[in-house]
C-alpha cells in the first residue's frame, strides 16, 4: 500500500463514484478500479458493498477511510512544513559563541530576526577553544571563533575586527593626565589619548579568569617590557570586570566591542596603550561536507552581507 493508493481510495469514497473519482484525478476510470483492487488485495476484505457501486462502504472501507485522511492529512502536513523551512517561515539554528564574542554576532541576530521572524535562534555560550568540536559533532549549525580552525572539515568566514583596548574610570590619573577626565559624549572622542606601558607597574588589573591566547599575549607583552602586570582581581565575566573598573577597583584590558556603549556614555574611558597592538577577528565557522539548513545558510548570508558593508566603510 501507498500513499498515492489511498488518495484513489479516498477520492472514491468522497465522490460515491470511479467514474468521477477518474475525472478529478485525471486517471482513467479501470485505472482506479484496478487500483482499489490492489487496495482490497492488501486489506484482504472489500472496501464497498457489493452492488452499491462507490456509494456504502464496508466497516473495512471506514476504518481504512479514517486512517487514510490521518496520513494524507500528515503527508500535506509535512508539505507545507518543508515550503515553510525553504522559505524561512520556520526553523531553527543553533549558534556557539564566547561571552565577548556575542557583541559582535547581537547585531547579525536583530537583522535576521526582522527579516526571518518565524525562525528560532539558539546562541549558546561555548568555550572559542570548544567551539569547532561542537560544530563537528553536529551539536552547533554554526560557531564563533577568534582564530581560523584547524579543523579540515571546517570553512571559516572572517566577519568582524576588533582590538583590545585598555579601559579607565573617568576619574583615574592616566585619564586626567591624558585630558580625558570628566563625562565624555558621542560615539567616541576624536582622538584616543596614548599611554606607555611603563606608567601601570603599579596599577591594579581586574582581568578575565578564562584563558585565552589574547589573555596569553597580553601577558607576554608586560613580560617583554619587564612591567609587572598585578591581576589582582579575576573575574568570569567581561560585564563584572567593566563593573568593577567603574566601581575604581582597577583598571583592565578588553575587546573594545564590550566597552563601546560605556565609551560612548563617559563611563568608562577608553587609553591606547602604546606597545599593545592586537587586532581580533572573529570568524563564522560551519562544516563544508554536508549542507546547511537553509535558516543556517540565510544567517550566514546576512552576516557575509554586514560584512562587506562594514569594509566598505573601512
Amino acid at each position: 500500500m501507498d500513499l498515492a493508493a489511498l488518495q484513489v481510495f479516498q477520492t472514491v469514497a468522497r465522490e460515491q463514484s470511479f467514474s468521477r473519482a477518474a475525472q478529478r484525478l485525471y486517471r482513467t476510470q479501470p485505472a482506479v478500479s484496478i487500483s482499489i483492487r490492489k487496495l482490497e488485495g492488501w486489506v484482504g476484505q472489500p472496501l464497498f458493498v457489493r452492488g452499491s457501486g462507490a456509494r456504502t462502504l464496508t466497516d473495512a472501507g471506514v476504518l481504512l477511510l479514517e486512517y487514510a485522511d490521518r496520513m494524507l492529512n500528515m503527508r500535506e502536513e509535512i508539505r507545507k512544513s518543508i515550503q515553510e523551512l525553504n522559505e524561512l517561515e520556520r526553523g531553527q539554528v543553533e549558534i556557539g559563541v564566547n561571552e565577548s564574542s556575542i557583541h559582535a554576532l547581537l547585531p547579525v541576530l536583530d537583522r535576521y530576526r526582522k527579516l526571518h521572524p518565524g525562525v528560532r535562534l539558539r546562541v549558546h555560550r561555548v568555550f572559542s577553544r570548544d567551539v569547532p568540536r561542537e560544530v563537528l559533532n553536529h551539536h552547533l549549525d554554526l560557531g564563533v571563533i577568534s582564530y581560523l580552525p584547524e579543523e579540515r572539515q571546517l570553512s571559516a568566514t572572517e566577519f568582524f575586527r576588533d582590538s583590545l583596548v585598555l579601559i579607565v574610570w573617568p576619574g583615574h590619573p592616566l585619564a586626567r593626565q591624558a585630558g580625558a577626565g570628566g563625562k565624555q559624549t558621542g560615539s567616541r572622542r576624536a582622538t584616543v589619548e596614548e599611554v606607555d606601558i611603563a606608567e601601570l607597574a603599579s596599577e591594579t588589573f581586574v582581568a578575565h579568569i578564562v584563558e585565552s591566547p589574547y589573555r596569553q599575549r597580553v601577558i607576554q607583552m608586560f613580560a617583554k617590557h619587564h612591567v609587572p602586570l598585578n591581576m589582582h582581581i579575576e573575574l568570569p565575566t567581561i560585564e563584572s570586570i567593566k563593573r568593577v573598573v567603574q566601581m575604581e577597583k582597577g583598571i583592565a584590558i578588553i575587546p573594545r566591542m564590550c566597552a563601546e556603549r560605556e565609551i560612548a556614555r563617559g563611563d568608562l574611558i577608553e587609553l591606547r596603550l602604546k606597545q599593545m597592538r592586537v587586532a581580533r577577528r572573529l570568524y563564522l565557522v560551519y562544516r563544508h561536507d554536508r549542507p546547511l539548513s537553509t535558516a543556517a545558510r540565510e544567517l550566514v548570508s546576512v552576516l557575509r552581507g554586514r560584512a562587506a558593508k562594514a569594509s566598505g566603510r573601512s
